[in-house]
């Protein structure tokens, strides 16, 4: 039986949210245990940032993936969209941070920190006009 390619919309979330997760649980697993002794206070602090938020956002992304299996809205779609795009900046620019950058180059990932967190913020605008419209 070959699968729609409306099936697939609702589809993407859910594996890109399981994905996300496994990530962030490894990445919590590691903060916690091998990098807990080898960063200072301030390194740790911004990569527990980076595992925060990148943990909940993709439970939001369960979530958001869930609605699409029942809600067809290209609005959810775009705030997956931009959920997803929020997480690999926001956090992943964190995570490069974390671990010393020579200053040229913090600088030019420190410029997807808020890039990333002004995606999330949109993702979930999106989400909530969404929300609205159904």
């Amino acid at each position: 039986m070959p699968i729609e390619p409306r099936a697939l919309h609702g589809r993407w979330p859910l594996v890109a949210a399981g994905f996300l997760l496994a990530a962030a649980t490894a990445l919590g697993a590691m903060g916690a245990h091998a990098l807990k002794s080898q960063l200072s206070p301030e390194r740790l602090a911004i990569y527990d940032t980076a595992v925060r938020y990148h943990f909940l956002h993709a439970l939001g992304l369960l979530a958001i993936g869930i609605l699409l299996r029942t809600l067809d809205s290209d609005l959810l779609r775009w705030s997956a969209i931009a959920i997803v795009a929020g997480i690999v900046l926001f956090s992943g620019s964190l995570y490069l941070l974390t671990f010393g950058l020579d200053p040229g180059s913090a600088r030019i990932v420190g410029l997807a920190t808020p890039l990333g967190g002004l995606l999330l913020i949109a993702g979930w605008v999106v989400f909530a006009v969404a929300m609205l419209r159904l």
